[in-house]
């Protein structure tokens, strides 16, 4: 088991997304610079996409110049295509994430095309920039069931051969067991590449998979703050693990994650005012026990 792990908080994107309520820019840059103040090491800002299809990401551009960047702050942009890609490159962010389906039916849904042209997307992208891809439903999806590992495997040797240099496994439906985590990064080793999780929580199982995934060897997590979130493009897919619950986690078991869980909590609390209806999340609402967590 590693000694510190960082985790990546997707709620200004990932969590935001889902929202009913599209919140102003200067509201989505103070999230960001929040969580950036509690010590969080990346932060997945924005997303460069089609702002028809998903409004709540509007203006990613002055989402961007609204941010105070912190110095050993990793700030990531989610892209689709090229000219997502392009417009992320004017930004000057720090990381580029790459997302598609496992399977073909939730790809078309999400991005408008097949999984082999979504390979080609990333493909044809060309950054100067780490590239993080994400698999989406890769444990299950809400249209075609259960997800062959051998799929998802297969999927993440093409990303890397098209230049990801990270492969992150997203359960975003939530359907996941620690038995189909450890296998799978048990067998993603090969890859030869830094590997992550992304972990929504619709049944419950979403931090004992990260234990799970944590004992396999992964070191890098995703999560939102206080869970917000989930995937508009997926039925009844809830909210992400809140970034809380894993570091109260990590916490207890002796890791290093660099940031401060009472001002975390803070940020889930001052989000909860600010969308006007209570999170998901257990730990923002239950307190830290400090013997346990530290």
């Amino acid at each position: 088991m590693a000694a510190s792990v960082t985790i990546c908080d997707v709620g200004p994107r990932d969590g935001l997304q889902n929202e009913e309520t599209t919140l102003d820019p200067a509201v989505r840059s103070e999230l960001v610079n929040r969580l950036a103040a509690t010590g969080m090491r990346k932060i997945e800002a924005v997303s460069f996409v089609n702002p028809e299809r998903v409004p709540q990401m509007a203006d990613a551009e002055e989402v961007v110049a609204g941010i105070e960047r912190r110095e050993g702050v990793v700030y990531a942009g989610l892209v689709l295509n090229q000219k997502g890609h392009e417009r992320f490159a004017a930004t000057g962010l720090d990381e580029l994430h790459f997302t598609l389906g496992a399977t073909e039916t939730f790809n078309q849904r999400n991005a408008n095309r097949s999984v082999d042209e979504s390979v080609e997307e990333l493909r044809r992208i060309t950054s100067d920039k780490p590239v993080s891809a994400s698999i989406s439903a890769s444990f299950g999806c809400p249209f075609e069931g259960r997800v062959e590992p051998a799929t998802v495997l297969s999927l993440a040797e093409r990303l890397v051969e098209a230049g990801a240099e990270e492969i992150v496994f997203a359960d975003t439906i939530g359907v996941a067991v620690p038995r189909q985590v450890r296998e799978l990064v048990s067998e993603a080793a090969h890859l030869g590449t830094r590997l992550g999780m992304h972990f929504h929580d619709t049944r419950d199982t979403a931090v004992a998979n990260a234990y799970a995934a944590l004992e396999a060897g992964v070191s890098a997590f995703e999560s939102s703050v206080g869970g917000l979130g989930g995937c508009p493009f997926a039925p009844r897919a809830t909210g992400n693990v809140a970034t809380e619950d894993l570091v109260y986690l990590f916490h207890g078991e002796g890791l290093q994650t660099g940031i401060d869980l009472d001002a975390l909590i803070g940020v889930a609390e001052w989000l909860e005012g600010i969308l006007a209806h209570p999170l998901p999340g257990g730990v923002y609402r239950a307190g830290a026990f400090t013997p346990v967590s530290g």
